[in-house]
């Protein structure tokens, strides 16, 4: 027993040396912690290297045998609203009508089990794309009243798609919630036409020009494996449009550059704005290049635009060692321990350490984790978020991992917990677990972001 407590101590000792715990509160972006310890340039490589899967799992490595029970529509609903309204009690505000838009996530019907590819994008197919919300014509009438107006009120446009937007209103509310377009109506259709073509100006002046070869050469390989089961993603027209998409960002941001992750950001963009320009369509294989030349020109321009507006404020994630995802990986082991002991223990006790499995999903959002249409549903939540995403991101991450609490802790060795973390069987999640996922994350933000240190268990 004692030897066992002392290897513990030790490797407790170890991982305490390769990575400097901040002290900053979690769930606290605002405030900039002075100095944060990161890893030397080598031990940084050492650890990528190490967690190779985290970037390339193999297509073959399936945790089988699991088969996750389905959230009800019932149920789903509950929890949010339930969430959502005790943040509302405590404030002492009015309760809000489950249909006012104000951030209960709406619940629908999960659909058919999907093809489960570890680390890889899930194929999306139009009726997985389609939000459930759209049996119902009101909120979309919500929107269309609220985008038709001479001076969009912003806020209100968040609050609304806090909870889920539907697919006939999400194109424009995303340029919108971005920063893309303007609030005004009458110079939207300006900024697009001069963006689009600022876009096209960017292109001849770097992609077209003499390229700066590393970069690109990175990015011309992994293009290709980005989501290798999905037949669109294989297409030469939509390979080339991502590599320009990335390579014009790098260049443009020379402070982080091309980072392998970035390619899987654009996704999300590009699919909305294709289903925007081919309403009614199978995505899956859909042939790109039977849009127009001009179609696939404004689904690359405002993908490129909003991808940039995107990361704007998350752009320390991705300089050199990417010391914003050290930070939330710090922040989110200090969470758990504060959320779950027991749970923070049994994975220190195994070995687990939190970087082996929470860098990927701070460096892709979670795109790797669970299937496209998902991340999109969860992008609603992000884009709608007022202080930005980046301090929402980290209690989404909690929530997540809090998930699979009981099925960690019946797992007694190393293997089994990382086989499990790095492949979560998400395969059949629908927007219902999106709602429930950023429901329990607002509550999780709203109990423990500026909580003292004694709610912290002993």
């Amino acid at each position: 027993m004692e030897r066992a407590r002392a290897e513990h101590d030790k490797s407790e000792t170890e991982a305490e040396t390769f990575w400097k715990t901040p002290r900053a509160v979690p769930g606290r972006p605002r405030q900039r912690v002075e100095r944060i310890e990161v890893m030397s340039g080598s031990s940084y490589q050492q650890f990528q290297a190490s967690v190779n899967d985290a970037w390339d799992l193999g297509d073959d490595d399936v945790v089988s045998g699991i088969d996750e029970p389905r959230i009800s529509k019932a149920i789903s609903q509950t929890a949010a609203l339930s969430v959502i309204n005790s943040h509302r009690v405590a404030q002492s505000a009015p309760r809000a009508d489950p249909g006012d838009g104000a951030r209960p996530a709406e619940a629908r019907k999960p659909p058919g089990s999907l093809r489960h590819y570890p680390g890889r994008p899930r194929a999306v197919r139009l009726s997985a794309l389609a939000s459930r919300e759209e049996s119902s014509e009101s909120k979309l009438e919500r929107f269309q009243q609220l985008l038709d107006r001479a001076v969009l009120d912003l806020d209100e446009l968040k609050q609304l798609s806090w909870s889920g937007i539907p697919t006939k209103a999400r194109a424009v509310t995303w340029r919108l919630l971005a920063g893309y377009l303007p609030a005004s109506a009458e110079r939207r259709a300006d900024t697009l036409q001069r963006k689009r073509a600022d876009y096209r100006h960017l292109v001849r002046q770097y992609y077209d020009a003499e390229r700066e070869e590393d970069t690109y050469r990175q990015i011309h390989i992994d293009i290709p494996r980005m989501s290798p089961l999905v037949a669109l993603f294989q297409q030469s027209t939509v390979q080339v449009m991502f590599e320009r998409i990335l390579y014009i960002w790098a260049i443009r941001h020379p402070a982080s550059g091309y980072v392998q992750g970035i390619n899987d950001l654009v996704t999300p963009f590009f699919m909305v704005f294709l289903q925007e320009a081919a309403p009614g369509k199978e995505l899956d294989d859909f042939p790109l290049d039977s849009l127009s030349a001009e179609r696939r020109d404004v689904i690359e321009a405002d993908s490129f635009w909003c991808l940039s507006k995107f990361l704007d404020s998350i752009q320390d994630n991705y300089i050199f060692a990417q010391l914003g995802i050290q930070h939330k990986v710090n922040q989110l082991k200090e969470l758990i321990a504060r959320i779950d002991l027991t749970l923070h223990e049994h994975l220190q006790r195994h070995g687990v350490d939190y970087l082996q499995f929470s860098f990927r999903w701070m460096n892709n959002l979670l795109t790797r984790e669970i299937p496209l249409a998902c991340s999109i549903r969860l992008w609603d939540t992000y884009l709608a978020e007022s202080d930005g995403f980046a301090s929402f991101q980290l209690y989404v991450c909690a929530a997540f991992l809090l998930h699979w609490r009981e099925r960690l802790l019946r797992e007694r060795d190393f293997q089994g917990l990382m086989l499990l973390l790095q492949n979560v069987p998400t395969h059949h999640w629908a927007d219902a677990h999106i709602g429930v996922l950023v429901a329990e994350a607002y509550r999780l933000q709203f109990a423990f972001a500026d909580a003292p240190s004694h709610l912290a268990r002993s």
